[in-house]
């Protein structure tokens, strides 16, 4: 009965992890197995492992990525200037601890998404806040908020993520408003959070992308000159896949 009454507890406390270990022990004999102090240890453990696994796929949720990418599963048998060593670096997420910057580029399929993706979901498991957004896609969304009247509380969300992914950037024209709203992610973030930019369009090429002079001045001015870079080249690699498929058929 009073283990009936500890469950209970526990539940109402959500100490869900340590219920469904005390729960465990009490359906078998692993309680008999270890002192006190290794089982309070345990449950512990457990409870922390779950609250740690419930916040991280809380940030995935959040973040929103378009694909479920991780670093283990990044394919580096093809020569597409992928450097393993760089992206092992990248990973243990230096560049957002100290607020940089990174563009990721190169042709359609290289990669570039992936790469992004995985960095995003690797810094969901290291704790920080990210939010995943295809450019254009975040440019209407935020054009709409704006028409609302809801676009700086939205503003000030994307502000607060530690870092935010910029997908296929410059595969629409940015208009007059996407400028200004590109212009004001930018000055929010600037100093203060990472961003990771991915474009099939080289960075030199931005400033024509951006379009007005004054606001691709602006923007370029605030990340260029410190960001990291990955350059990719190479065939696609859904082609090269493809191909390699056929081969076997």
């Amino acid at each position: 009965m009073n283990n009936e009454k500890t469950l209970d507890k526990m539940r109402l406390m959500r100490l869900f992890g340590m219920y469904d270990t005390f729960k465990t022990s009490l359906e078998s004999t692993l309680k008999e197995t270890l002192t006190v102090d290794q089982f309070v240890a345990m449950l512990v453990s457990n409870e922390w492992d779950d609250r740690k696994n419930k916040a991280v796929e809380r940030a995935v949720k959040i973040a929103n990525f378009r694909y479920k990418a991780s670093i283990e599963q990044i394919d580096y048998s093809f020569d597409r200037g992928l450097d393993q060593n760089q992206v092992h670096r990248l990973s243990e997420l230096e560049f957002v601890k100290e607020r940089k910057d990174l563009f990721i580029t190169g042709p359609t399929g290289t990669g570039k998404s992936y790469l992004a993706s995985a960095l995003g979901y690797h810094a969901c498991q290291m704790g920080y806040k990210v939010f995943y957004g295809s450019t254009a896609k975040l440019m209407a969304n935020l054009k709409l908020a704006k028409a609302k009247g809801t676009v700086i509380a939205d503003l000030k969300r994307i502000e607060r993520m530690d870092l935010l992914i910029l997908d296929d950037f410059g595969l629409q024209p940015f208009d007059n408003q996407a400028r200004s709203i590109l212009l004001d992610i930018i000055e929010d973030r600037h100093q203060k959070r990472s961003t990771i930019i991915t474009s099939q369009i080289p960075v030199k090429d931005w400033y024509d992308i951006i379009g007005e002079k004054t606001i691709a001045d602006a923007v370029l001015d605030r990340i260029v000159h410190h960001a990291l870079r990955v350059e990719l080249y190479g065939e696609s690699l859904r082609k090269k896949k493809s191909k390699n498929e056929n081969v076997y058929l």
